[in-house]
């Protein structure tokens, strides 16, 4: 398949079709006597989060505003949903909201339902909105998103339906997108795209193409220019971020985008997600010598069987994922280990579940996304024999979840009586005055804070400060503190 860089030089029709869309959406605003909205609703990944803000931001570039809205239903004139492929019941997810959307397309012949993301990677979801939701305006696929505008133009012209599955991988740098930053403390950056792996369970080398890294100077650019701005904390994303640079002509590697972040001087630097195949021992060096990288490692184990990782398409074994976890554990202090199981699959064994119960055991995962299997259109396991009854695979996994459930309040239980420095996100949903926070270990703090550091009633938006909270009581999936004070004054 095709890789094809698209930089800001290519972008004479996207800002001609901006200037056009800006056109109608003025006139339209006009028409309605009123400001017109657009709601994003986002399914999945850090990546699609991402991908999300650059839709914002070319939809802001159309003169529209963001809905103010409680729920992800909320009503927009423009209403995109950016979809999953991997998230389990995502199609039921997407498909429910399209049935509820209908109504008010009846109500605004003007309205426009735009759905992207991986799932429209999958003919088949392509070709039941093609049948069966006519009122959906437009459908695009991950790589088309730098052509978002010059779709979205089109669509409006022909006053018809557009579907835009392409077959070539394009990357377009960040600095062909003006980003809608959804939050204030964190910025998200993507260093590459795609994925080579083929798990036989995934959909996302389909969905996102094959890798391909962003130029090194680039990424430093535009870390840079978020430093400057104030963001505190920075999240690299990929597929992969361990290959990072494997397929250019640059020398550069995961460990060198990781130690520039670094060196630019954020608060935090984070990334997601790595594979157990190439994690190198220098990036495991780096996370324990430098004090604003995150002391916290996702690392997705799916299975304690070794016959199972081989029919996954896991190219390590259990032994060798386990060392990998030791040499974290013992090289950077205080570091939290998180990882990805899967139930079921097909062919699963009880003793292939108690070898996956065994390797849990021995990683002490502070925190793990359990799932249970479910079959992918596309995937080579779809089509597996031997699939695991849906009653033996939801005994097994409440098993799992308990077991992982007791290391986890272990885990933030060794917390309690400690203070730890914290980024505070934002109001929690825990109750009334509480806030939430993530250590550098991206343990989950809800934690209050004293009239004497904050009057009550005070409204200040904390997101994005600093403070140092003290860890009073552990529970399964967070940790309860006070803040102490704040750290970044």
């Amino acid at each position: 398949m095709a890789i094809i860089k698209v930089d800001s030089s290519d972008n004479a029709e996207f800002l001609s079709a901006t200037e056009e869309l800006r056109e109608y959406f003025s006139a339209l605003s006009v028409k309605k006597g009123r400001k017109l909205t657009y709601n994003v609703l986002t399914y999945g990944c850090q990546l699609n989060e991402s991908d999300s803000e650059k839709l914002e931001g070319m939809l802001t570039s159309f003169g529209l505003e963001r809905v103010q809205g409680k729920d992800e239903l909320t009503m927009a004139d423009v209403i995109l949903m950016n979809t999953c492929s991997v998230r389990e019941n995502a199609d039921k997810h997407l498909f429910g909201n399209l049935g509820v959307f209908k109504n008010g397309v009846r109500e605004d012949p003007d309205r426009i339902i735009i759905i992207c993301g991986c799932m429209m990677k999958v003919p088949e979801n392509v070709e039941k909105i093609r049948k069966s939701y006519p009122y959906v305006d437009l459908v695009f696929d991950p790589q088309q998103i730098h052509r978002f505008p010059i779709l979205l133009r089109d669509s409006i012209r022909n006053s018809s339906q557009l579907i835009n599955i392409g077959s070539i991988d394009y990357i377009a740098d960040d600095d062909y997108f003006t980003i809608s930053r959804l939050r204030k403390f964190r910025a998200l950056v993507p260093i590459m795209y795609g994925c080579n792996n083929f798990c036989t369970y995934c959909i996302v080398p389909y969905a996102r193409g094959r890798e391909r890294s962003r130029d090194f100077g680039k990424i430093v650019s535009e870390l840079e220019t978020l430093k400057e701005q104030g963001y505190k904390e920075v999240m690299l994303l990929g597929q992969n971020v361990n290959s990072y640079g494997l397929n250019n002509e640059e020398g550069k590697t995961f460990k060198d985008v990781l130690a520039a972040a670094s060196d630019i001087g954020f608060n935090r630097v984070r990334f997601m997600s790595s594979h157990p195949k190439d994690l190198s021992d220098e990036v495991i060096d780096l996370m324990a010598d430098r004090d604003n990288i995150e002391k916290h490692l996702h690392l997705a184990m799916q299975s304690g069987s070794n016959r199972i990782l081989k029919l996954m398409n896991r190219p390590y074994t259990i032994e060798q994922f386990l060392d990998i976890a030791y040499k974290f554990r013992s090289r950077v202090k205080e570091g939290s280990l998180t990882t990805d199981i899967i139930v079921g699959f097909p062919g699963e064994t009880e003793e292939d579940f108690e070898q996956t119960l065994d390797a849990v055991r021995k990683a002490g995962f502070d925190a793990a996304f359990t799932f249970q299997y479910s079959p992918r259109p596309g995937t080579k396991a779809a089509s597996f024999d031997d699939q695991v009854p849906k009653d033996i695979v939801s005994a097994r996994f409440d098993r799992l979840l308990k077991l992982q459930n007791d290391l986890a309040y272990k885990s933030n239980e060794a917390r309690v009586g400690r203070s730890y420095e914290v980024l505070i996100e934002g109001i929690s949903k825990a109750g009334a005055g509480t806030y939430t926070a993530r250590t550098l270990s991206n343990h989950l703090v809800n934690f209050t804070i004293p009239e004497d550091i904050l009057p009550k009633g005070c409204l200040e938006d904390l997101e994005g400060r600093l403070g140092i909270v003290k860890i009073e009581r552990a529970r399964p999936y967070s940790i309860d503190g006070v803040l102490e004070r704040f750290s970044d004054v």
